[in-house]
């Protein structure tokens, strides 16, 4: 379970309640850059299981989530520690760029 689908359903549950910090991928099917960050993340999930949980948030079905937290460009990546953003980015970045943005490595 590297990765899991987060919802306005599961949100609380998943995100606000982990125990462990929570990277959401902010991201829709026909995007190009998404699908460009979407092995980086899961890479990152794959090496980092254990020690943080990866949401991926489709924009397209969540957008009460999105507008919650302002994605007006994606993919966006925002990494969350109890229950707070603490990091973002937007766009596709390398995997070192995006471990060092979102305090992973």
């Amino acid at each position: 379970m590297a990765e899991i689908t987060v919802t306005r359903e599961n949100f609380e549950e998943e995100v606000l309640k982990s125990d462990i910090p929570v990277l959401l991928d902010f991201w829709a099917t026909w995007c190009g850059p998404c699908r460009m960050v979407g092995p980086v993340v899961s890479q990152i999930a794959e090496e980092n299981e254990g020690k943080i949980k990866v949401g991926k948030v489709n924009c397209d079905e969540q957008p009460e989530l999105s507008s919650m937290f302002g994605v007006t460009s994606i993919p966006m990546l925002v990494m969350m520690r109890g229950g707070k953003a603490s990091a973002a980015t937007v766009g596709y970045q390398p995997k070192e760029s995006l471990e060092k943005a979102l305090g992973i490595k």
